[in-house]
């Protein structure tokens, strides 16, 4: 199957590798992620004001281009998808849609029919995890894994509805399908504090090394994560505990037998 696929502009750069391995991973299990064209930033952060609309533009031009393919959207980075996602949710508003129709000029406005979804969600509905686990050539044995949520990935919960946001399971499922033993510790599902960097960095090496103490305390060996802000903040100022942070692509890479450790 051929999803549309929205990398954002981090995968262009910073976060090559998470974009990397989700696509030879993809092509691996058996599906394509297609780039779409022209695609613009989202912007990162979601607006909150609801007659907001310029910087929800780019979000709707991705979202529409889907549904003139007749595809889902699939996106990597954990920001992407949660500033796409509520702005689709924002389109099936009949007054927001036709503002932003006028202002695109669309002969017919967008609605929020595209369905839009998370690599990991693609991983777990559309493919399975059980199938996953079938074409793991390279199990991740006796590796201690935890997964960090971060807080962008499942929240506002009412929205994303990816998974439970106070005791989520789809990246531990993701986890042992792959051969490793999940870890789960408290805060794998709070802010690492990366958006505060330039306003208090103390703020934000103090979240880091919360995250990484608790993990340690529970016996994680390494920490995977979808969003590149927390895997830079938990690497760049998580400093007091050496815990290995790596993209969940990677690790799905490697199981799957296409990268060596």
């Amino acid at each position: 199957m051929t999803y549309s696929y929205y990398p954002g502009c981090t995968l262009k750069n910073k976060a090559k590798d998470l974009d990397e391995y989700a696509r030879i991973s993809a092509r691996a299990l058996g599906i394509e992620l297609e780039e779409i064209d022209e695609w613009q930033c989202c912007g990162g952060v979601y607006p909150m004001a609801r007659d907001e609309i310029a910087t929800k533009l780019a979000s709707v031009r991705a979202l529409n281009d889907a549904k003139m393919h007749n595809r889902p959207l699939v996106t990597m980075c954990s920001a992407c998808h949660n500033v796409i996602k509520q702005v689709n949710n924002d389109m099936t508003d009949s007054e927001i849609a036709e503002k932003v129709a006028r202002y695109m000029g669309l002969d017919e406005a967008y609605t929020g029919e595209t369905r839009v979804l998370h690599y990991l969600e693609v991983l777990r509905d559309e493919i399975g995890f059980d199938e996953v686990k079938k074409r793991v050539t390279n199990p991740l044995k006796g590796k201690k894994i935890g997964a960090y949520y971060g807080c962008l990935l499942l929240r506002p919960s009412s929205v994303m509805q990816m998974d439970n946001a106070e005791n989520p399971t789809i990246m531990e499922d993701l986890i042992s399908s792959l051969g490793a033993t999940p870890v789960k510790y408290a805060l794998r599902n709070e802010c690492c504090g990366g958006y505060t960097t330039l306003g208090n960095k103390q703020i934000a090496i103090d979240r880091a090394n919360a995250v990484l103490e608790n993990a340690a305390k529970n016996g994680v060996e390494m920490i995977i994560t979808a969003c590149p802000l927390c895997l830079y903040n938990l690497k760049k100022n998580g400093t007091k505990f050496d815990i290995p942070v790596k993209y969940f692509t990677e690790v799905l890479a490697e199981a799957l037998g296409l990268i060596e450790e």
